[in-house]
């Protein structure tokens, strides 16, 4: 038995938490940036993904114009880093609304790590960050999405396995519902099906 939510009759915010602990589980993009004027922002973004391979482009949504946004149009580069596991309390922190001139690095005690493509810094404790150069920014109703040309990317060494991360040892966090955050528990492996391969054993 299923329940009914029309959109229609449903309040925005209600309707907005009913998508956000439905479509899960969802990446982090800890975004940091650099205001014109100089700022380190650091904020943590969880409607985020791959938006092409070649060019490497990626995008995150910001829900309404923030800090985060202004710096990225004002200087047309920013950062994503990993969201791991064990800086869990320091990204959310970074989630707080400071004022535009207070820096998230140093409201959360985190180092900054100079970029070789950008100068938006990276997060020093995250395993991987990737350098953006901005591609586009799309409205979207009350939100925009954002596309970052990926120009450079800097992964630990202690989380390769030769050229290839290993997610035991990214540990990525996601977001759920609520205040709801997720690890990535068991992780399974399977191959893709070849057409000629098909079993043919799933019809009841």
């Amino acid at each position: 038995m299923r329940r009914d939510f029309s959109r229609d009759d449903t309040s925005p915010g209600d309707f907005y938490r009913l998508l956000t602990s439905t479509v899960v589980p969802r990446p982090i993009a800890w975004v940091s940036s650099r205001s014109a004027a100089g700022v380190d922002n650091l904020a943590p973004h969880s409607f985020f993904t791959i938006a092409s391979v070649k060019p490497p482009i990626i995008q995150f949504t910001s829900v309404g114009r923030k800090d985060t946004l202004r710096n990225i149009e004002e200087t047309g580069e920013f950062v994503v880093n990993l969201a791991p596991e064990q800086l869990f309390e320091q990204i959310n922190a970074t989630g707080t609304n400071f004022d535009p001139q207070v820096s998230e690095f140093d409201a959360a005690g985190l180092t900054r790590e100079p970029g070789l493509t950008v100068a938006a810094p990276r997060v020093l404790e995250s395993p991987v960050a990737l350098e953006c150069k901005l591609h586009l920014v799309q409205p979207i109703g009350d939100c925009l999405v954002v596309f970052g040309e990926v120009t450079h990317a800097a992964i630990s060494e202690e989380v390769l396995d030769g050229d290839h991360p290993l997610m035991d040892r990214l540990k990525p966090l996601s977001r759920l519902g609520r205040d709801e955050w997720g690890t990535t528990g068991a992780v399974h492996t399977i191959k893709r099906i070849p057409v000629d391969e098909w079993p043919g054993h799933f019809r009841s």
